[in-house]
């Protein structure tokens, strides 16, 4: 009997790894036990990777095996096209791959840990070569974007974990985690964090700051000045005072210490955001908006500093422009900072590690590169550093758990390198927002919560709310509005409940939608053309490459299959005026520049219209009229001075700025923006952690409250044609306190 090549029993005819299994018998892929399509070649190509998994499989052997001496084919182009329907299947990506890495000029390698189902009891594993092993390398990565409003659910809708390529998806220890609070679904909770002898638990909620005792549960409350509340919480050493950063009612963040016995708070710093307390309670790294100028609500947080426990000596640590930072963790003997942080990619997804910094020497090296390639995802996650060398930090799932983060650790040496592969150590739904560890890493406490990004509806008298918003999509994935129907009785968005964003369909009266464009590539921005009798949309064929062209495609609504427009790189947003006018525009996005073309939904013709030469050009957002006449254009603010849109006259009329006030509204930043349906006001959405406010701002500036939520965010409004409802785009969350006590 053979047990290693794919012959000999029916074990050894299947090959498990990760969440799938590769039956070579019934000739099937199969994911959770069920089947994944995959063609002929595509599955004896995998099949041979999967026979030496961490080795090198080389092109020749790949054309050798498949492709004989008398078959005549274009074989370079046979064989990427299988590799790259073998990356589809298993959700994949070539820039950060999991599964299947090309290995330049030679071939290809399988990554992860392969075996066979067991036999009489025992697993039949195929030998881990050290290159399955080994510290996952840095890939580059790309923000995925497509819609009017992208950077602003990203920047301040986030709430989930990280991902990261390379890691073994089997648990290798067995913790106990208990549940330390029990907050409903409408007060979640918002910081928490151990302290360093293991005793207590400090965290916030919507009701207040407690300190709890962890094991007798007894709770008080802790007094914080009036109007803050607490967002991220670091002890210090002797568990008897902490540096909290709290929040006011501006959605600003300045540092203050607090003492575990009572007392009064003491400011330390402005400006300052996740505190993390040095092993010997001597200094505090801080996270900063910088130059960046963005505050805690938008969660720009651009620099590291660090300054003297008593708040002294405040200075610049490492950061640049582009950089956000997330959160810090001290290493065991104080000599480094470990961080998570996310620089803003090309379209809708983030470039990111876990990176560490001397704080003498302000070293830097990367630890993990981080692979984020969804909307929702955060690569400024938590983080915490044991005593014992293990960094403690959270992974996203892949789809269709994207919105799920579970905890993982890895070894380092005294110099920040890993030692040992990651473990997994936790499995359960929900995403991880914060992690502490007690002083001697027994102890690790989380706050865990479900995110639920939807649609919900508003019925309108002209710019005023007849009713409270209604929620249209009941799954608990990702639901994004982009459109409505003609007839304003539907409305398109894009999901990703089965695993990739796909468009959707669904009436107002509806309670499930209707799909009309699927397959396995992410599929956004679904608008109508001029005369609503086409479909328009973004297909993006593998959104890890930042070069790769993107589709801008067309679908008749009467029936018929989609057909392409056109492509070019990086596009990131298209939308069409309605007739009598017939302009379309898509833009795209270069280093420094956001550049505006004009196309033809039919011929695919296009025409720069328009360029603006900017810093980070990911960060601005647009909407054209209704009548085609103006381009409006800004970029997203999280600071207190008053937003401005630049207004584009497409007809020769120049430009001129729209300065919004903000004045009596309790209202800060400006996120997302849409033209009404008449044309003669915008919808724009303020910034907002938690919570925000949707306005409604007539051509002079003047802004009127149009609905401000309770606990939830608004992300951005798409009005129907007639103007008589909002399309809205909502996230809520809800989040507990765990514990996880190692063995």
């Amino acid at each position: 009997m053979r047990s290693g090549n794919g012959s000999g029993t029916e074990a050894s005819r299947t090959r498990r790894f990760g969440v799938f299994e590769l039956d070579l018998h019934a000739g099937e892929l199969r994911r959770g036990g069920v089947k994944v399509k995959i063609q002929e070649q595509p599955f004896q190509v995998l099949s041979l990777l999967l026979e030496k998994p961490g080795e090198v499989v080389t092109r020749d052997d790949l054309r050798h095996r498949l492709w004989p001496a008398d078959t005549f084919v274009d074989f370079d182009h046979s064989l990427n096209a299988a590799i790259r329907r073998v990356r589809d299947a298993l959700g994949d990506s070539a820039e950060n791959p999991t599964f299947v890495e090309t290995v330049a000029r030679r071939g290809y390698r399988f990554l992860a840990p392969v075996s066979a189902p067991p036999v009489n009891g025992a697993a039949v594993a195929q030998p881990e070569s050290p290159a399955t092993l080994a510290h996952p390398q840095p890939h580059r990565v790309r923000w995925i974007a497509g819609g009017a409003a992208a950077v602003a659910l990203v920047l301040f809708g986030i709430r989930l974990g990280l991902s990261f390529a390379r890691h073994h998806p089997v648990a290798q220890v067995q913790p106990r985690i208990s549940r330390l609070t029990a907050n409903p679904a409408d007060d979640r909770v918002r910081a928490a964090a151990i302290s360093r002898d293991g005793k207590y638990l400090a965290f916030s909620d919507d009701t207040g700051f407690y300190l709890r005792q962890i094991d007798t549960g007894e709770t008080h409350p802790v007094n914080l000045p009036k109007g803050f509340v607490a967002r991220s919480i670091g002890w210090f050493p002797d568990s008897a005072h902490m540096v909290v950063a709290l929040e006011n009612a501006s959605q600003t963040t300045s540092l203050w210490e607090i003492s575990a016995l009572g007392g009064s708070p003491h400011k330390l710093l402005d400006d300052g955001f996740s505190p993390a307390v040095s092993p010997d309670g001597r200094e505090i790294g801080f996270i900063t908006a910088g130059k960046m100028g963005f505050t805690t609500a938008g969660k720009m947080r651009a620099e590291i500093w660090l300054m003297d426990a008593d708040g002294e000596q405040p200075h610049k640590l490492v950061g640049q422009e582009g950089d956000f930072f997330g959160s810090l963790a001290w290493s065991p003997d104080g000599t480094k900072i470990a961080y998570t942080r996310g620089r803003v990619g090309h379209i809708y997804g983030l470039i990111g590690e876990i990176g560490v910094v001397g704080v003498r020497d302000q070293h830097v090296g990367t630890i993990l590169q981080i692979n984020s390639l969804g909307w929702f995802v955060r690569v400024d996650g938590p983080l915490a550093w044991t005593a014992d060398g293990r960094l403690i930090y959270a992974i996203g799932e892949a789809p269709p758990r994207q919105l799920d983060s579970n905890l993982w650790s890895l070894a380092l040496d005294a110099n920040g390198h890993p030692t040992d592969s990651p473990l997994r150590w936790t499995t359960d739904p929900g995403a991880v927002t914060s992690i502490s560890a007690s002083g001697d890493g027994k102890r690790i406490v989380y706050v865990k919560g479900a995110p639920q990004p939807d649609v919900y509806v508003a019925k309108l008298e002209g710019s005023t709310f007849v009713s409270q918003p209604s929620r249209l999509t009941l799954d608990d994935r990702q639901d994004i509005p982009f459109d409505w129907t003609p007839d304003s009785k539907a409305v398109f968005f894009v999901s990703d409940r089965t695993g990739t964003f796909k468009i959707y369909r669904q009436g107002i009266a509806q309670t499930v939608p209707d799909l009309l464009v699927g397959g396995n590539k992410p599929l956004l921005g679904p608008r109508l053309n001029p005369d609503g009798t086409q479909l328009l949309y973004l297909a993006y064929p593998d959104w890890s490459d930042r070069a790769s062209p993107v589709s801008l495609m067309r679908m008749p609504l009467a029936g018929g299959a989609p057909q392409q427009i056109l492509q070019r790189s990086w596009i990131g947003n298209q939308q069409c005026a309605r007739v009598p006018a017939n302009l379309c525009l898509y833009s795209y996005n270069t280093d420094g520049k956001l550049t505006f073309m004009r196309f033809d939904p039919l011929k695919g013709n296009d025409t720069q219209i328009y360029q603006l030469t900017v810093d980070l050009p990911q960060f601005y957002n647009w909407s054209l009229s209704p009548d085609g006449s103006t381009l409006a254009i800004s970029k997203w603010t999280g600071g207190p001075e008053e937003p401005r849109i630049r207004l584009v006259s497409l007809g020769g009329g120049g430009e001129k700025w729209l300065t919004i006030s903000l004045t009596g509204l309790d209202v800060t930043g400006m996120g997302a923006f849409d033209w009404a349906a008449d044309g003669k006001s915008l919808w724009i959405t303020s910034v907002g952690e938690d919570e925000n406010a949707l306005l409604n701002v007539d051509l002079q500036g003047r802004a009127r409250m149009a609905w401000r939520p309770k606990k939830m965010t608004v992300y951005w409004a798409i009005p129907s044609r007639d103007g008589q409802y909002l399309a809205l785009h909502v996230g809520s969350t809800s989040a507990n306190a765990w514990m996880l006590e190692r063995p």
